[in-house]
């Protein structure tokens, strides 16, 4: 009889394929996306609604960058996603592996028994984008981390306030000597007091964390789900906040989503 210990936990995926990182301290470098289903955020500004929910089906990439994807059924196992990213792995074409989202970190059992052997097999720095509010389920992939992009979220742009556990969050990164930066998602909407906030909360953990302030792409109709407006901010606005967070912290840049720039969705 197998016992439920000896039983490899699953996953449900959005899709998987090779890209250019429109995004933080990444941006520009080849990535191998892997992005999870499931999201436990209502981000207004969101405009991957459609990883909120679990998946029936998830869309894999044959070549990389040839969009050639194929179907198959959630929940996937370990050893299906392995071979996957080996597929995608051609020597010297890719930077990272990147886990996004939805959130990884809602897949953290799986994440476990996955990370050590992709990153043994393949030989790649593995990046997490992340909500930056599950702190417990951070401890159990610290180890196979190499680093991570938190998305803090400030209320009056995202609509979420999680403060105690960005906090957490982050000293758990810093103290695991990860490579680590911030993302903020900045509108019109922006309170400059919750900009002041959060620079004191990445204060307190260090002053040589980056922060990233990204000016919100608005939404298509198709994507809105919230009836509260998302506007992207004026050039004096972002210089302001930019000022500002610089006051805490020694490196603030401002980079809006490259990727959609470059078409690389």
């Amino acid at each position: 009889m197998i016992s439920n210990s000896q039983i490899k936990p699953t996953a449900r995926l959005v899709e998987v394929f090779s890209a250019i990182q429109g995004e933080g301290l990444n941006v520009g470098t080849r990535q191998i996306f892997i992005r999870f289903g499931i999201c436990d955020l209502r981000c207004h500004f969101c405009d991957s609604a459609h990883t909120w929910n679990a998946p029936s089906h998830c869309q894999i990439e044959c070549s990389p960058g040839l969009r050639d994807f194929e179907t198959y059924s959630n929940p996937i196992s370990s050893n299906d996603l392995i071979k996957w990213v080996e597929r995608q792995n051609l020597p010297s074409l890719h930077d990272s592996i990147s886990l996004t989202g939805g959130e990884p970190l809602l897949h953290a059992p799986f994440l476990a028994h996955f990370l050590p052997e992709v990153r043994s097999l393949t030989k790649l720095p593995i990046y997490l984008e992340t909500g930056g509010h599950r702190p417990e389920q951070l401890e159990m992939i610290l180890p196979y981390l190499d680093s991570v992009g938190m998305d803090l979220k400030i209320p009056s742009v995202s609509g979420e306030s999680h403060w105690p556990e960005h906090q957490q969050f982050l000293q758990k990164c810093f103290d695991a000597n990860l490579e680590i930066f911030v993302k903020i998602i900045v509108s019109q909407r922006t309170d400059p007091g919750e900009l002041q906030q959060a620079g004191i909360l990445i204060k307190e953990v260090s002053e040589n964390i980056p922060i990233f302030l990204q000016p919100v792409t608005p939404l298509t109709e198709s994507q809105k789900f919230s009836e509260v407006p998302v506007i992207a901010p004026l050039p004096d606005q972002v210089l302001e906040w930019q000022a500002l967070m610089k006051k805490f912290v020694k490196q603030v840049r401002v980079i809006p989503q490259t990727h959609k720039m470059l078409n690389q969705l």
